[in-house]
């Protein structure tokens, strides 16, 4: 069973930075793309950013471009979201997501619990 459990959501003020994380456990974690989804009130979710197995290629929502890094770890087992120059618009509640097979950028099937990032105008 692939377990993924999110960390380091907070309240930040508009124009500071938070670091999430994403710890993988249950299957190679470095084998499979991971991403980052986040969803607002009243909103759909949306993938915010994803990176594939090496680590080598990435790919962001345009909102995102220029301030938020994803990157991950394998010896680890973790995946990070770094954002910067946060935005009102960016709260939201960020979740993490794995497909069920290699070498595929989704249909996503695992998903952490989620955690919350609150910017403050």
């Amino acid at each position: 069973q692939v377990q993924l459990v999110e960390s380091g959501g907070g309240l930040v003020q508009a124009g500071g930075s938070l670091r999430l994380s994403c710890a993988a456990s249950g299957r190679t974690f470095s084998s499979y793309t991971m991403g980052w989804f986040r969803q607002a009130p009243g909103k759909e979710r949306e993938l915010v950013a994803a990176i594939s197995w090496s680590g080598g290629s990435t790919r962001y929502a345009d909102s995102v471009k220029g301030r938020f890094t994803i990157s991950r770890d394998n010896a680890k087992n973790t995946m990070y979201l770094q954002m910067n120059s946060l935005k009102f618009e960016d709260t939201a509640v960020y979740y993490c997501a794995a497909p069920d097979r290699i070498g595929v950028w989704g249909p996503y099937k695992y998903w952490g619990q989620g955690t919350q990032v609150t910017v403050s105008s």
